[in-house]
């Protein structure tokens, strides 16, 4: 309450005072040239008719062709607080209600771009944090900060391969030769005899093997295709299904040294377009091929890593 009688007397021996209300005054406080804060008039909480008169006066100022210019006006208010008996003077927008007066916006603070000292300070940083984990004493940090870390590896691999998934298009129809017994042994004997082959290395099945194919299959009737790497189970099979939905042609025989022998057809047309449009490029191929062997190198490594925390756990509990 002290607090809130002195404010309310200070305002009042304000507006009371000539000479602070005299259009000198005004003149010199709006002046563009003066270091302080320019102000019209000072608004507080208080009234009294003096203050009516101030504002009459202010009016007369601020008006078209008066003495000072509109530019140097503010549109702020100043407001007198008195919470928990502390006096504080606050600068408030005027409400929306004279919109003729142009409004003062505040500026938005970007945040400041990081320099390059700030940057590598940072990555410094955190280099000694993995570096501290790694060289701790007791192995079970040291073992689950390699299991995050290929963890987090993993996750990447996987966002990485969905790039390069192709949505298969939607098979066209065609007719499927239905072949007896004998025209099959004489395919099989004759794309073994050939010396004509397409060869299936790390990339995979992608649009140049298809590509390769139909150029073989321009001259002779059975092509074979030789897979290399196919060191997985199943996957010579997954890779003859593969090139006859591709290339439709029909597979003659799957040997067990990673052969395919396949038949052109009986009413082979060659197509317009002979490499799919659903397939990937060789060096999307190869790319694909080298995230896939690093994520499968990353999955065993992260089974290691899950033993070696079990049986340290169960160590410690034998201990215990």
């Amino acid at each position: 309450m002290l607090a809130l009688n002195y404010a309310k007397g200070i305002a009042h021996r304000f507006l009371r005072n000539p000479n602070w209300t005299s259009v000198h005054f005004l003149r010199n406080l709006q002046c563009p040239y003066h270091y302080q804060k320019s102000r019209p008039f000072v608004q507080v909480s208080y009234k009294s008719g003096c203050f009516e008169l101030l504002r009459g006066q202010s009016q007369s100022l601020f008006a078209y062709g008066g003495l000072l210019n509109r530019r140097y006006m503010s549109n702020s208010t100043i407001q007198l607080r008195t919470d928990d008996n502390v006096v504080r003077f606050s600068f408030n927008n005027v409400p929306d209600n004279n919109r003729n007066v142009p409004m003062r916006t505040e500026k938005k603070w970007k945040r400041a771009k990081s320099s390059r000292k700030a940057k590598v300070n940072e990555l410094r940083f955190y280099r000694l944090k993995a570096k501290k984990k790694m060289n701790s004493p007791n192995p079970e940090v040291r073992i689950r900060y390699k299991l995050e870390k290929a963890k987090r590896k993993e996750e990447w691999l996987i966002e990485k391969l969905r790039k390069y998934d192709v949505r298969k298009s939607p098979a066209e129809p065609y007719d499927p030769e239905i072949l007896t017994e004998e025209e099959q042994h004489y395919l099989k004997r004759t794309g073994e005899k050939r010396k004509n082959f397409v060869l299936v290395g790390r990339r995979g099945v992608f649009g140049g093997v298809v590509l390769n194919m139909h150029l073989h299959w321009k001259k002779h009737e059975t092509v074979k295709v030789i897979c290399k790497p196919c060191n997985k189970p199943g996957q010579i099979q997954e890779y003859a299904q593969e090139l006859a939905r591709l290339s439709k042609g029909i597979v003659i025989d799957v040997k067990p040294n990673n052969a395919i022998v396949l038949y052109r057809g009986k009413n082979y047309v060659r197509p317009e377009v002979m490499s799919p449009v659903d397939t990937l490029s060789k060096d999307k191929a190869l790319e694909k091929y080298r995230y896939e062997q690093s994520l499968e190198h990353t999955s065993e490594f992260i089974e290691k890593l899950e033993k070696e925390l079990e049986e340290y756990q169960k160590h410690v509990d034998r201990i215990r």
